[in-house]
């Protein structure tokens, strides 16, 4: 049995944790590949210890940047403790990648020929939660500020990502073209929209789950993996990315904390 955290320690436990859930600013951060945690009962998905504690299980550095930021900002952090090959929180039910049969170049022997009743289960037990968990913190939440972190590997199918940092979007830009137009003065890496994936990849679910229609702004920060590899980098990234959200929400106007962010 593989964890990245404490979830695996405590059984099955909540498939969702809230951090810092009394944090003072209206914004909400969210990790859904926080977790690269393959319960027993599934015995590793029928893949190698090498593969689920790569890439293609959760997202490296995310979490670590994540909780970071969630104390820079004092923002509640809602994060999936489960690995995104049981099931993709950033997935709706229906989609093919919610419980995936091959990821990049792997195939996954334990989602192939799920039944209905398998599928309904694992959307139960972690996708139920999850998105319950999530849109209870921004229901208590005085306007809400959605940002969601995740990372990407360096190399796709032997191909090198120039990009550093992706801002993606879903039909709301706003909070996104207000961090693009302020990248350079915050950060000298590569940083693109919607790269490496965009809205035609499926990867803006929770935005538009939980944000898009009811107004309310919100980005998806992409950093590859790579570059928030070591604690230093992890906490340089957040140092960063703290401020550069700052900016952008000041441009907007938006007033996103009680107290100056420390």
């Amino acid at each position: 049995m593989i964890s990245s955290d404490n979830f695996a320690a405590g059984g099955l436990g909540r498939p969702a944790m809230v951090t810092n859930g009394s944090g003072a600013a209206s914004i909400i951060l969210v990790c859904e590949h926080a977790s690269n945690f393959i319960p027993e009962q599934f015995d590793g998905l029928g893949l190698s210890e090498e593969v689920q504690t790569s890439h293609v299980a959760w997202d490296p550095g995310a979490m670590a940047v994540s909780r970071r930021l969630s104390v820079l900002l004092d923002a509640p952090l809602v994060s999936s403790r489960i690995s995104r090959l049981v099931y993709d929180c950033n997935r709706p039910p229906s989609a093919p990648g919610a419980m995936p049969i091959k990821s990049e170049i792997y195939d996954i022997p334990g989602n192939e020929n799920l039944n209905e009743t398998a599928r309904t289960d694992r959307v139960q037990r972690y996708y139920d939660p999850f998105r319950t968990t999530l849109a209870d913190t921004i229901n208590k939440t005085q306007n809400p500020i959605l940002v969601t972190i995740h990372s990407f590997t360096p190399n796709y199918l032997g191909q090198h990502r120039a990009v550093e940092i992706g801002v993606l979007h879903d039909s709301d830009t706003r909070l996104a073209d207000q961090m693009l137009a302020s990248a350079a003065n915050h950060t000298d890496m590569v940083v693109l929209r919607n790269a490496p994936y965009g809205p035609k990849d499926g990867v803006t679910h929770t935005l538009k789950e939980h944000a898009t229609g009811a107004g309310i702004f919100n980005v998806m920060l992409e950093i590859r993996n790579d570059l928030i590899s070591t604690a230093q980098q992890q906490d340089d990234i957040a140092q960063m990315l703290a401020s550069w959200l700052k900016t952008a929400l000041d441009g907007l106007g938006v007033s996103w904390a009680e107290k100056d962010m420390a």
